[in-house]
């Protein structure tokens, strides 16, 4: 039988931080953050990383894991993914993934196999300096015409992602879509019971609007500024996160102060429409609205119940109880 993993989604400030901490301590649970950003070392103020008083005990895995010179792939995610979770397993705890990435959340929740191609260094140059000379949807038209389904899931913007869709389809003649449906043959190697945080549209962008006020209060600037002085370069992809690439233009001078903020809350809140469209395909996902709460604590109680109702689910041993668990998945 497959061994439960939780998870909670939701756009970028939608609280689920919060409530992952609340719902790990009343479930013996430990956290494993599913943010692209909150990986990197040094990069607290602008990723909206939990300080420990947030954390309140809770152990978090995947959070200042790696150097932000360092590349950090979804393949990455699901191997180091794994290592926790069966570690937290074999100490008879709870992993509670938590996180709005949905390729990270995808890799633990979908039957996903990553492409077996090699990295083609000189194919990714090549790539990379199309989108520089030509732009962004010159290089996504380019996959657009080899590769519709990948295009259409990739934003034009996400210059990584489109690069390694066209490298897949230049090493194998096949597209990476392909690969895709052909992997959702595999078998997942845990149960998934999600649950979503959702919000309307105008509270969401006014907690956006105002945690980015928050971080511009507390030190994003100062921060931007120290990771350059150190040496980290405005090219790596680290450097390319929302609230890092346009602080570093206003310190370029590219931007006035005023612009750089108005559209690093215009970008975030296209950033979470992006995730709300993404995490609604998938209709195992529990939502929850905030609205329909007078509280954080009935919230938290109504998730922790939907919870344990899944887990009954899927704890009986048996073949057909088994079966029974992944159509209710």
């Amino acid at each position: 039988m497959l061994d439960n993993i939780t998870v909670i989604v939701g756009p970028t400030a939608s609280g689920k931080t919060d409530m992952g901490v609340r719902i790990a301590k009343k479930i013996d649970a430990e956290i494993i953050s599913a943010d692209s950003m909150q990986i990197y070392k040094y990069m607290n103020i602008g990723t909206a990383k939990p300080t420990v008083d947030e954390m309140s005990g809770v152990p978090h895995y995947l959070i200042d894991e790696i150097d932000p010179s360092q590349e950090f792939s979804v393949a990455n995610f699901r191997e180091k993914s794994e290592v926790y979770i069966n570690d937290i397993l074999s100490r008879n705890k709870k992993p509670l993934i938590v996180g709005g990435t949905g390729l990270y959340i995808n890799a633990l929740v979908q039957p996903w196999n990553f492409t077996k191609t090699e990295p083609n260094h000189e194919l990714r140059i090549e790539f990379e300096n199309i989108a520089k000379e030509k732009g962004n949807d010159y290089l996504h038209n380019m996959l657009r015409k080899v590769d519709e389904i990948s295009a259409h899931a990739i934003h034009p913007n996400n210059v990584k992602r489109v690069v390694r869709a066209l490298e897949v389809y230049k090493e194998t003649g096949k597209p990476k879509s392909q690969f895709d449906l052909e992997s959702m043959k595999e078998q997942l190697k845990y149960n998934p019971i999600i649950m979503g945080i959702n919000l309307n549209r105008d509270t969401l962008y006014s907690r956006i609007e105002l945690r980015i006020d928050i971080m511009i209060k507390s030190g994003l600037v100062e921060e931007v500024q120290s990771l350059l002085d150190t040496g980290y370069s405005e090219s790596l992809v680290s450097m390319q996160g929302l609230g890092y690439k346009e602080i570093i233009k206003y310190i370029k001078g590219e931007y006035s102060f005023e612009e750089a903020i108005e559209i690093l809350k215009r970008d975030t809140r296209h950033f979470a429409k992006r995730q709300l469209t993404w995490f609604r395909r998938d209709n195992r996902i529990k939502w929850f609205n905030i609205e329909d709460y007078k509280d954080k604590e009935v919230m938290e109680l109504d998730m922790i119940a939907y919870l344990r109702s899944k887990e009954i689910i899927c704890e009986k041993r048996n073949a057909r109880n088994d079966e029974e668990c992944i159509r209710n998945r």
